[in-house]
């Protein structure tokens, strides 16, 4: 029971069990309705609807949508006839005795009413009227659970990472620049001017720091920071559950990983099995065209580069040539394909060629006058296709072709209806590369011959034992510890088994060009405790706003982030960011970091 000042119940925990009693409830008024003399009012809590029967209409005469009342009165059953199955407290109402106006409500810019979301009347606006407003927005129902599932998972991941014998531990948010340094919000220093502070885009280098202090088990919410070019989806601001352990490998992460996974959808309902299944980082690109496949449905990619090895068509003389299919693609409209053209100019491809396999046994489509008459007739064999199909080709260097081809493959089962937001597809991808090739200007890379290298996931990811003679001799072929955790064509999170050894570590700097001066400058802390003892370390960290939208089943982080950024990275709420006084600027040192900058320009 809910007994507060205000309240002696919440909503939901009302039923024909309390029907007689007199129970105080409080909210807002979801909807209001007059009926020949009575007014009926459905009151909203945190916990559901109930409805309000006030039978003197003048106690309600000044209520309206959104008012926040107070409400005593007696539990009644509902005449028969008036149940209403769709409603949790449905077979009940509350019979008013004293309703106390709490707050008035002005006119909403939008509408928030439970019973309108539930039937599908809700007409939302834009995102920036949304989160304008976003207290409102939150008010609704979905919202709510949202919120609340978020919350329900934390504790879920809490009791079984402490059932594993974690700790949880917080680190510092304010920190020094790391090596991801070109991506770190900056804070200036007001008692030392000219120096400054940087958001942790992760707490990467002080769990290690913990696994040298003896903890052999952490974890915590972590919030991190990334001032990075804004993208769909992404928050300048988010939260990653971050663990570390002592003295295991690859194997005991993931273990402890599916544990984890298994536990927190166990809390919502949801039966993980387990062992989740792991696939090799260049099978997923080869099968699946990503490296974050989406095994809710099959339909891989079909490798046909040998089979168009000796074609007269120019285009498929390339170094790889792959292949999607369409099942029942026949039957599109040549408007339809013209938009797939579209589509895939959208995504940086210069079109997307196909052919169709037509019920009487002919092929048509944008290539088909292109390939050879022996290639035509093994063609449906070869891509798995039948009648009424239809095939969508790449061409070009394989990782290009093949990702494109993984985006088609995922809109084709878009299409479909292929994509269950409540269906649950796991897999682990490993053997990764080490290093790879640094087309960012950006990045921190060096020359290594001729060839610029940045990390695949960060600098302190141990080489796998087969590269560790040969990783910086020959880096192109170089593999690493490191693992990413995937669900429904979606990376949730990552780890790697870390580099505890400083002759390895000089090794990993060399490659990646950064010196010795460079990286005693960023981390030389993290090299100097090395030094004391460093004990074998491996970990992970899952992204906690995609697996709240995971289980959410949105398509959006923003969904089950209380207040998100705009995709600017903007807050209208708040109206952050926005400028600061010059009393503060004054005092916070900038000027003279700024002009610490500009001396060593000089």
């Amino acid at each position: 029971m809910t007994q507060t000042k205000y309240k002696t119940n919440s909503a939901a925990e009302l039923g024909l069990a309390n029907v007689g009693s007199t129970v105080t409830l409080a909210g807002w008024v979801d909807r209001r309705r007059d009926l020949g003399g009575m007014t009926f009012l459905d009151l909203r809590d945190h916990s559901g609807l109930i409805q309000i029967m006030v039978a003197d209409s003048a106690m309600a005469k000044d209520v309206r949508s959104e008012y926040v009342l107070q409400v005593t009165g007696k539990v009644a059953a509902r005449p028969e006839g008036q149940v209403n199955e769709h409603l949790a407290t449905g077979a009940i109402e509350v019979d008013a005795e004293k309703i106390t106006v709490l707050s008035t409500a002005a006119v909403l810019p939008f509408q928030v009413s439970s019973v309108l979301e539930n039937e599908g009347d809700n007409k939302l606006p834009g995102e920036d009227v949304r989160l304008r407003y976003r207290y409102l927005d939150l008010r609704r129902p979905s919202m709510q659970a949202r919120l609340k599932l978020r919350s329900d998972i934390m504790r879920a991941a809490r009791q079984s990472l402490y059932s594993m014998d974690f700790e949880e531990i917080e680190t510092p948010t304010l920190i020094k620049s790391t090596p991801e340094g070109a991506r770190d919000f900056v804070v200036p220093s007001r008692l030392q001017p000219g120096s400054w502070y940087a958001l942790p885009q992760s707490p990467q280098l002080l769990k290690q720091l913990l696994m040298v202090s003896g903890v052999e088990r952490y974890f915590q919410f972590a919030r991190c920071y990334r001032d990075e070019d804004f993208r769909a989806d992404r928050q300048p601001e988010f939260t990653q559950l971050d663990m570390e352990m002592s003295y295991v490998g690859q194997e005991d992460v993931i273990a402890m990983g599916e544990k984890l996974i298994h536990d927190v959808w166990a809390s919502q309902g949801y039966e993980v099995e387990l062992p989740i299944k792991r696939i090799d980082y260049k099978d997923a690109m080869a099968w699946y065209g990503s490296d974050k496949p989406d095994l809710r449905f099959d339909n891989k990619l079909v490798d046909l580069t040998e089979y168009f090895k000796d074609t007269p068509f120019r285009v498929f003389q390339a170094s790889y040539v792959g292949a999607v299919r369409y099942e029942g693609g026949a039957s599109l409209s040549r408007r339809e394909f013209d938009a797939w053209q579209e589509w895939a100019k959208q995504r940086g491809a210069k079109g997307l060629a196909y052919v169709t396999f037509k019920e009487d046994g002919t092929i048509a489509g944008s290539i088909a006058k292109h390939i050879s008459d022996a290639e035509r007739e093994g063609l449906m064999e070869a891509t798995g296709s039948k009648l009424g199909d239809a095939v969508f080709f790449a061409a070009g260097e394989a990782e290009d072709a093949q990702t494109l081809l993984g985006m088609v493959r995922r809109e084709i089962a878009k299409r479909q209806g292929l994509l269950d937001p409540k269906k649950f597809a796991f897999c682990w991808v490993v053997n990764f590369p080490l290093f790879r090739r640094a087309d960012d200007p950006n990045d921190d890379h060096v020359n290594v011959g001729h060839t610029n290298w940045t990390s695949v996931h960060h600098p302190f990811t141990m080489p796998s034992e087969s590269s560790l003679d040969t990783f910086d001799t020959d880096p192109e072929h170089a593999m690493s510890d490191a693992y990413d955790i995937v669900c429904n064509g979606l990376e949730m999170g990552g780890g790697s088994v870390r580099i505890h050894r400083d002759d390895i570590q000089q090794r990993v700097l060399k490659v990646l060009g950064i010196s010795q001066e460079e990286a005693d400058e960023k981390f030389g802390f993290l090299l100097e405790a090395f030094k004391y003892g460093a004990p074998p370390h491996a970990g992970m960290a899952i992204g906690w706003d995609r697996a709240s939208a995971i289980l959410s089943g949105v398509d959006s982080i923003y969904d089950v982030i209380a207040f998100p950024k705009t995709h600017s990275g903007s807050d209208p709420l708040t109206g952050a960011p926005a400028p600061i006084s010059e009393q503060q600027i004054n005092e916070s040192g900038v000027k003279e970091a700024v002009a610490a900058l500009e001396a060593d320009k000089q």
